[in-house]
């Protein structure tokens, strides 16, 4: 079964994401699997995928409302898709290291084929 979660870090203010909108979407479908926030780490308290079969995904960040939200008067981007693919039995962790103006999304190195996504201690 495939596993999926993300952790988000904003590399203008140097700081983990509080509070943004990080939604799941089954690729095609216009309604979300899982919606959730992230927490004072950038990370969601709950997974956005458990136990799926993989398959095609859309992660949709919702950056403009945070930047906004730190006093950014225009930022460049209101939501950033990530269209991926999970494969049975892997867990992935996708890192989202964003700016007003920028951004870079890479797997973390937390991620593993064949097993769960290990509980942070």
């Amino acid at each position: 079964m495939a596993t999926l979660t993300t952790r988000v870090l904003d590399q203008y203010n140097g700081i983990a994401v509080k509070g943004m909108v990080v939604s799941l979407e089954a690729y095609g479908e216009e309604e979300p699997i899982a919606t959730l926030h992230t927490n004072v780490c950038g990370e969601l308290e709950d997974v956005l995928l458990q136990d799926g079969s993989g398959g095609h995904y859309r992660l949709v960040y919702h950056v403009r409302d945070y930047f906004l939200g730190q006093g950014v008067d225009c930022p460049l981007f209101d939501q950033i898709p990530v269209e991926l693919t999970l494969s049975r039995g892997t867990s992935e962790v996708i890192v989202l290291l964003v700016s007003p103006w920028g951004y870079n999304i890479h797997r973390d190195s937390r991620s593993r084929h064949g097993s769960r996504v290990p509980a942070r201690r």
